[in-house]
Protein backbone atom coordinates (compact mmCIF):
# COMPACT_ATOMS: atom_id res chain seq x y z
CA UNK A 1 0.00 0.00 0.00
CA UNK A 2 1.43 3.25 -0.94
CA UNK A 3 0.69 6.57 1.36
CA UNK A 4 -0.85 9.52 -0.14
CA UNK A 5 2.72 11.23 -0.50
CA UNK A 6 3.60 8.56 -2.48
CA UNK A 7 1.03 8.08 -5.03
CA UNK A 8 2.02 9.39 -8.72
CA UNK A 9 -0.60 10.53 -11.73
CA UNK A 10 -0.88 9.13 -14.79
CA UNK A 11 -2.11 11.32 -17.87
CA UNK A 12 -2.12 9.85 -21.36
CA UNK A 13 -0.38 12.39 -22.92
CA UNK A 14 1.91 12.76 -19.90
CA UNK A 15 2.82 9.84 -18.80
CA UNK A 16 3.09 9.17 -15.10
CA UNK A 17 4.61 12.28 -12.75
CA UNK A 18 5.28 13.27 -9.21
CA UNK A 19 2.57 14.90 -7.13
CA UNK A 20 3.26 18.28 -6.86
CA UNK A 21 3.43 17.51 -2.86
CA UNK A 22 6.72 15.60 -3.60
CA UNK A 23 8.18 18.70 -4.32
CA UNK A 24 10.29 20.65 -7.39
CA UNK A 25 10.09 18.86 -10.51
CA UNK A 26 12.91 16.88 -11.76
CA UNK A 27 15.22 18.23 -14.03
CA UNK A 28 14.22 15.36 -16.42
CA UNK A 29 11.29 16.50 -16.34
CA UNK A 30 10.97 20.48 -17.11
CA UNK A 31 10.77 21.51 -20.60
CA UNK A 32 9.38 17.83 -22.20
CA UNK A 33 6.70 20.10 -23.18
CA UNK A 34 5.51 23.97 -24.67
CA UNK A 35 2.51 25.01 -24.13
CA UNK A 36 0.47 28.27 -26.78
CA UNK A 37 0.37 31.42 -24.99
CA UNK A 38 -3.26 30.68 -24.53
CA UNK A 39 -4.88 27.13 -23.65
CA UNK A 40 -8.58 27.08 -22.40
CA UNK A 41 -9.65 23.54 -20.55
CA UNK A 42 -13.33 23.31 -20.56
CA UNK A 43 -15.36 20.40 -18.50
CA UNK A 44 -17.80 19.97 -15.91
CA UNK A 45 -17.94 19.73 -12.12
CA UNK A 46 -15.22 16.93 -10.68
CA UNK A 47 -14.16 16.65 -14.54
CA UNK A 48 -10.50 16.59 -13.59
CA UNK A 49 -10.10 19.46 -15.60
CA UNK A 50 -8.38 21.42 -12.55
CA UNK A 51 -5.98 18.94 -12.23
CA UNK A 52 -5.48 17.98 -15.88
CA UNK A 53 -4.60 21.95 -16.52
CA UNK A 54 -2.02 21.77 -13.23
CA UNK A 55 -0.16 19.00 -15.25
CA UNK A 56 -0.20 21.54 -18.23
CA UNK A 57 1.62 23.89 -16.59
CA UNK A 58 3.89 21.25 -14.36
CA UNK A 59 4.74 19.13 -17.64
CA UNK A 60 6.02 22.46 -18.83
CA UNK A 61 8.07 24.56 -16.62
CA UNK A 62 10.37 24.47 -13.58
CA UNK A 63 7.69 26.48 -11.29
CA UNK A 64 3.69 28.24 -11.89
CA UNK A 65 1.67 30.93 -10.79
CA UNK A 66 -1.34 29.71 -9.81
CA UNK A 67 -4.29 32.44 -9.49
CA UNK A 68 -7.42 31.19 -7.52
CA UNK A 69 -10.32 33.17 -8.45
CA UNK A 70 -12.58 31.57 -5.59
CA UNK A 71 -13.87 33.71 -2.61
CA UNK A 72 -14.35 32.09 0.75
CA UNK A 73 -18.06 33.05 1.35
CA UNK A 74 -18.88 30.09 3.33
CA UNK A 75 -17.39 27.24 5.39
CA UNK A 76 -17.76 24.53 2.33
CA UNK A 77 -16.14 27.20 0.22
CA UNK A 78 -13.21 27.88 2.46
CA UNK A 79 -12.85 23.96 2.99
CA UNK A 80 -12.96 23.68 -1.25
CA UNK A 81 -9.73 26.30 -0.89
CA UNK A 82 -8.04 24.62 1.61
CA UNK A 83 -7.81 21.44 0.21
CA UNK A 84 -6.72 23.07 -3.49
CA UNK A 85 -4.21 25.03 -1.88
CA UNK A 86 -2.70 21.77 -0.04
CA UNK A 87 -2.62 19.71 -2.88
CA UNK A 88 -0.76 22.65 -5.26
CA UNK A 89 2.67 22.72 -3.01
CA UNK A 90 5.88 24.00 -3.53
CA UNK A 91 5.60 24.06 -7.32
CA UNK A 92 3.23 26.95 -7.40
CA UNK A 93 3.13 30.56 -6.29
CA UNK A 94 -0.96 31.59 -5.79
CA UNK A 95 -2.06 34.66 -6.46
CA UNK A 96 -5.82 35.22 -5.23
CA UNK A 97 -8.20 37.75 -7.15
CA UNK A 98 -11.69 37.13 -7.70
CA UNK A 99 -12.17 40.21 -9.89
CA UNK A 100 -9.32 42.05 -11.59
CA UNK A 101 -7.62 39.26 -14.06
CA UNK A 102 -6.31 42.03 -16.34
CA UNK A 103 -3.51 42.92 -14.05
CA UNK A 104 -2.74 39.68 -12.58
CA UNK A 105 -2.19 38.58 -16.32
CA UNK A 106 0.05 41.60 -17.14
CA UNK A 107 1.75 41.19 -14.39
CA UNK A 108 2.20 37.39 -13.58
CA UNK A 109 2.43 35.54 -16.80
CA UNK A 110 6.14 34.80 -17.82
CA UNK A 111 8.01 32.46 -20.71
CA UNK A 112 9.37 30.32 -17.76
CA UNK A 113 6.84 30.89 -15.28
CA UNK A 114 3.50 30.00 -17.01
CA UNK A 115 -0.05 31.14 -15.45
CA UNK A 116 -2.79 29.08 -14.32
CA UNK A 117 -6.58 30.76 -14.09
CA UNK A 118 -9.06 28.60 -12.03
CA UNK A 119 -11.20 29.50 -12.65
CA UNK A 120 -13.41 31.29 -15.51
CA UNK A 121 -16.93 30.59 -14.15
CA UNK A 122 -16.38 31.26 -10.63
CA UNK A 123 -14.66 34.85 -11.59
CA UNK A 124 -18.15 35.08 -13.85
CA UNK A 125 -19.89 34.85 -10.79
CA UNK A 126 -18.13 37.35 -9.27
CA UNK A 127 -18.41 39.57 -11.33
CA UNK A 128 -22.49 39.05 -11.30
CA UNK A 129 -22.52 39.48 -7.39
CA UNK A 130 -20.48 43.16 -7.64
CA UNK A 131 -22.70 44.47 -10.82
CA UNK A 132 -19.72 44.80 -13.06
CA UNK A 133 -20.75 44.86 -16.78
CA UNK A 134 -20.05 41.49 -18.09
CA UNK A 135 -19.40 41.86 -22.05
CA UNK A 136 -17.24 44.74 -21.21
CA UNK A 137 -15.38 42.81 -18.20
CA UNK A 138 -15.51 39.53 -20.99
CA UNK A 139 -13.51 42.29 -23.92
CA UNK A 140 -10.89 43.15 -21.18
CA UNK A 141 -9.59 39.97 -20.75
CA UNK A 142 -9.23 39.19 -24.28
CA UNK A 143 -7.89 41.76 -24.97
CA UNK A 144 -5.50 40.88 -22.07
CA UNK A 145 -5.01 37.13 -23.27
CA UNK A 146 -3.83 38.43 -26.73
CA UNK A 147 -0.86 40.24 -25.31
CA UNK A 148 0.34 38.45 -22.82
CA UNK A 149 4.19 38.17 -22.36
CA UNK A 150 3.54 34.32 -21.23
CA UNK A 151 1.48 31.33 -21.23
CA UNK A 152 -1.78 31.12 -19.93
CA UNK A 153 -3.91 28.24 -19.25
CA UNK A 154 -7.61 28.83 -18.15
CA UNK A 155 -9.86 26.97 -16.41
CA UNK A 156 -13.61 26.98 -17.26
CA UNK A 157 -16.86 25.40 -16.31
CA UNK A 158 -19.07 23.71 -19.34
CA UNK A 159 -22.65 24.81 -17.82
CA UNK A 160 -24.88 24.11 -20.63
CA UNK A 161 -25.20 20.50 -20.53
CA UNK A 162 -27.50 20.22 -18.05
CA UNK A 163 -31.21 21.02 -17.27
CA UNK A 164 -32.34 24.42 -17.86
CA UNK A 165 -31.95 26.52 -14.89
CA UNK A 166 -35.29 27.53 -12.98
CA UNK A 167 -34.27 31.16 -12.16
CA UNK A 168 -33.89 34.02 -14.11
CA UNK A 169 -31.07 34.78 -12.48
CA UNK A 170 -29.45 30.87 -13.16
CA UNK A 171 -30.44 31.46 -16.73
CA UNK A 172 -28.58 34.76 -17.18
CA UNK A 173 -25.50 33.07 -15.82
CA UNK A 174 -25.79 29.75 -17.77
CA UNK A 175 -26.01 32.06 -20.84
CA UNK A 176 -23.34 34.36 -19.83
CA UNK A 177 -20.90 31.41 -19.06
CA UNK A 178 -21.29 29.86 -22.51
CA UNK A 179 -20.90 33.26 -24.08
CA UNK A 180 -17.56 33.97 -22.16
CA UNK A 181 -16.66 30.25 -23.03
CA UNK A 182 -16.67 31.09 -26.60
CA UNK A 183 -15.26 34.29 -26.54
CA UNK A 184 -12.18 32.35 -24.75
CA UNK A 185 -11.88 29.58 -26.76
CA UNK A 186 -12.04 31.59 -30.44
CA UNK A 187 -9.06 33.26 -29.43
CA UNK A 188 -7.09 30.74 -27.59
CA UNK A 189 -4.39 28.48 -29.40
CA UNK A 190 -5.53 24.92 -27.65
CA UNK A 191 -8.87 24.39 -26.39
CA UNK A 192 -9.40 20.81 -24.06
CA UNK A 193 -12.47 19.51 -22.99
CA UNK A 194 -12.09 16.83 -20.18
CA UNK A 195 -14.25 14.35 -18.81
CA UNK A 196 -13.96 12.04 -16.15
CA UNK A 197 -10.60 12.95 -16.14
CA UNK A 198 -9.44 11.97 -19.66
CA UNK A 199 -8.69 15.00 -22.47
CA UNK A 200 -10.28 15.82 -25.72
CA UNK A 201 -9.05 17.99 -27.90
CA UNK A 202 -10.99 20.36 -29.19
CA UNK A 203 -8.97 22.86 -30.99
CA UNK A 204 -5.49 23.03 -31.60
CA UNK A 205 -2.51 20.32 -31.06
Amino acid sequence: MTTPSQETSASPLFGTIPRVEEGPLSPSLVGRTCLPPVTLVVGGARSGKSRYAERLVEEAAGGGTYCATAEARDAEMALRIATHRARRGRFWQTVEEPLALTPVIAREARPERPLLIDCLTLWLSNLLLAGRPIDEETGVLCAALRLTEGPVVLVANEVGMGLVPETALGRQFRDAAGRLNQEVACLADRVVFVAAGLPLVLKGS
